[in-house]
């Protein structure tokens, strides 16, 4: 039996007193305070690493609410809740409760909210489900069988690569075909047959009253460009608009911005060209780039003081990103002074890289530097396997940002589903994984299963109308009475939904899984948060709009200064973030950049960027190491090379310091001294005389 859920309390509106008027551009350096104060038409703020563009855009939202723009007419969209958040509760501090009325949040949940109020306009019913990327993988599968492929063609893409062409496809606006002549030659040929999987796919979302992540910004551009009286409506919520990470918006996202912005054209972006490092998600590296073209008459301010590292830091970072083709042009300075050169340490080989950073993670925490301002970066998340195990051999606590996520957990999973069929009973998806939990059920019963359900019309009674196999009949009643209860609750407390489920699910959860306690643990964590929402579909659009990445980020009232750990983070993971002492490892040629890079100049320059934004996370100390003797049984490329990154050229090597480590030889037998007196005989001059005068 779970657990009683926790009393849910909700606490009163906060009272927030305005706050007294003040000289916003007197608290800003020149080039922060001309773009703060900008009047009005297209901005783009090109900020470089720790240039401050947060506190920039910040004082723009107080700029414009103290210039008398009502809040609500101001649109602030970011890539994170978190980061929307931060920014909002620091604008609130400077201008009062007036910016409580503010609209802010991610692209995706901007979408989301105009598809819930909007949508019913355009034949999209109100309550339809959102679809994590998972169960639209699954999905895509349903659509890929339907087509008349699965099992029969070995070479047609699997579920996993159509999702991804799909997804790369709506939010590039490039054609399937040419994807897949680009990218994917090998599936050339099918073109059509994808192109059958893919309506079969929108046909299914259609009829189950679903949409995936990216029908949330595809189908928000529809409803801006199909119906002009529809697309006038929604761009006319807003007087401003205010986008942060700018350089890590897609096509999809310019071309929403521009159709928000069609008649006021109050658009202001703050970027860096140099960060711009997810190509793989779709991000367009020209959106920055040809900001001013799209935008005619844009203002451009550019920020360069760094407020984050020291000046050698910013000397090597600034030469490494001047090699980049095409970027507009700042060198970051600093008044910070001091500040020793970063070091580029050449280590013999893999176990001795890890036996430097660690044993120089120690130096520096036993001067003081606590382990959480310490970060060890790499390309990709398998590099880190020997200094993990390293780390945990010298007990050494840590934690890897980019691993896998807390929602795709297959217990996690399991019990989202039991929810989202109450919340939407046409998810096929999700009847399809509850059915699986049956014993006795396998995956072609199951689908045989759901057909039935839908051949009645996905009604409430639909699944208890359903002949089960004689192994699950019990399971069949036990679940059917565990949905009439959940249908029967008030939707608005969602963890005791939660508890209900448990009481059923945690017994086939020690049945299916191995080490079940670290599982239920996640559960119960589930649970608590779940309290803390207003209703069930609530809970379910806000895991699937911001899907946490562990059971850390769901608690966010967690104390950050409870544990002291040290960061383990792919570069991509890191982005945003920083630290006293940054130790970025595997700086060799086929690791970093990636063998896959290597031969394309556009995914090169982005390898660039990405070396750029590892380096730039440092505040007072960077080490580079490189491992001089690779294995090639480690490669995940055919491509091999055991030298320096090419991206560490001669002239970036020049602003930093070389560091040589002492093996152990060194260590037990050192040279003697040079003898200097009593020469007796001249050797270099004696070799000289074989080849003429000595």
């Amino acid at each position: 039996m779970s657990a009683e859920p926790p009393r849910l309390y909700r606490p009163r509106p906060r009272e927030v007193p305005d706050a007294p008027a003040r000289d916003l551009a007197a608290e800003l350096n020149t080039e922060q305070g001309a773009a703060a104060t900008y009047d009005s038409g297209p901005l783009l703020i090109v900020a470089g690493a720790g240039s401050g563009k947060t506190r920039t855009l910040v004082y723009r939202v107080a700029h414009l609410i103290e210039r008398g723009v009502p809040p609500d007419r101001i649109l602030l969209l970011t890539f994170t809740r978190r980061a929307a958040q931060e920014m909002l509760s620091r604008v609130e501090r400077l201008v009062g409760a007036a910016s409580a009325r503010v609209h802010g949040g991610t692209f995706h949940s901007t979408g989301h909210r105009l598809l819930r109020q909007f949508g019913p306009s355009a034949g999209l019913p109100r309550d339809f489900s959102i679809m994590d990327q998972a169960d639209s993988v699954a999905l895509m599968q349903l659509a890929r069988g339907a087509a008349g492929v699965d099992g029969k063609e070995k070479r047609f893409p699997k579920k996993e690569t159509l999702h991804h062409l799909y997804s790369r496809h709506v939010n590039t606006d490039i054609p399937v075909v040419r994807l897949l002549e680009d990218e994917y030659p090998r599936f050339a040929e099918y073109g059509e047959a994808v192109l059958r999987v893919f309506a079969d796919y929108t046909e299914r979302k259609a009829a189950r009253n679903l949409v995936d992540y990216d029908d949330l910004l595809l189908l928000w551009l529809l409803m801006l460009d199909a119906d002009p009286a529809l697309g006038a409506r929604i761009a006319g919520l807003y007087d401003h608009v205010l986008v942060d990470e700018y350089q890590d918006t897609n096509s999809l996202q310019a071309r929403i911005l521009a159709g928000m912005c069609r008649t006021h054209r109050n658009l202001t972006v703050v970027g860096d060209d140099a960060q711009s490092i997810y190509a793989f998600r779709g991000a367009n590296h020209r959106n920055i780039l040809d900001f001013p073209r799209q935008f005619p008459g844009a203002q451009v301010v550019t920020l360069e003081q760094n407020y984050r590292s020291t000046p050698p830091v910013l000397d090597t970072t600034n030469t490494l990103i001047s090699r980049a083709r095409e970027r507009y042009t700042k060198n970051l300075w600093t008044a910070r002074e001091g500040g020793e050169r970063p070091w580029l340490v050449t280590a013999r080989d893999e176990s001795q890289q890890t036996a430097f950073v660690v044993d120089r993670i120690l130096a520096l925490h036993e001067e003081g530097m606590p382990l959480r301002e310490m970060a060890v970066l790499f390309r990709a998340g398998y590099m880190s396997a020997d200094l993990e195990i390293e780390l945990a051999n010298r007990k050494i606590p840590f934690e890897k940002w980019g691993g896998i996520k807390f929602l795709e957990a297959a217990h996690v999973k399991d019990v989202l589903a039991f929810l989202r069929v109450i919340d939407n009973p046409r998810d096929e998806v999700s009847w399809y994984r509850v059915l699986l939990l049956m014993p006795g059920i396998g995956e072609s019963t199951a689908r045989g299963l759901v057909g039935s359900i839908a051949e009645q019309g996905w009604t409430r009674d639909a699944f208890d109308a359903i002949t089960p196999p004689p192994r699950a009949r019990d399971a069949h009643r036990s679940l059917g009475a565990l949905l009439r209860t959940l249908r029967s609750r008030d939707a608005e407390d969602p963890g005791a939904d939660i508890v209900a489920i448990r009481d059923l699910y945690d017994g086939l959860l020690r049945e299916r899984y191995d080490r079940p306690e670290p599982r239920l643990a996640d559960l119960d964590q589930l649970r608590t948060i779940a309290a803390g929402y207003p209703s069930r579909a609530a809970f379910l659009a806000a895991l699937a709009l911001d899907p946490p990445s562990n059971t850390q980020d769901l608690a966010e009232a967690a104390d950050p200064d409870e544990g002291d750990s040290l960061v383990l983070s792919t570069v991509h993971s890191a982005k945003g973030k920083e630290w006293d002492a940054v130790f970025l490892i595997w700086a060799v040629d086929g690791w970093f950049p990636s063998a896959r890079s290597i031969g394309s100049d556009e995914e090169m320059e982005e390898e660039r960027r990405l070396m750029y934004v590892a380096m730039t996370r440092a505040r007072d100390h960077l080490a580079v190491v490189y491992p001089a003797n690779v294995y090639n049984t480690r490669r995940s490329a055919d491509y091999t090379m055991d030298q320096l990154s090419r991206f560490i050229d001669a002239g970036v090597q020049r602003t930093m310091q070389r560091v040589a480590l002492a093996t152990e030889e060194d260590e037990t037998a050192p040279a003697p001294p040079a003898e200097t007196s009593g020469i007796a005989i001249d050797l270099r001059a004696l070799l000289r005389g074989r080849f003429g005068p000595a």
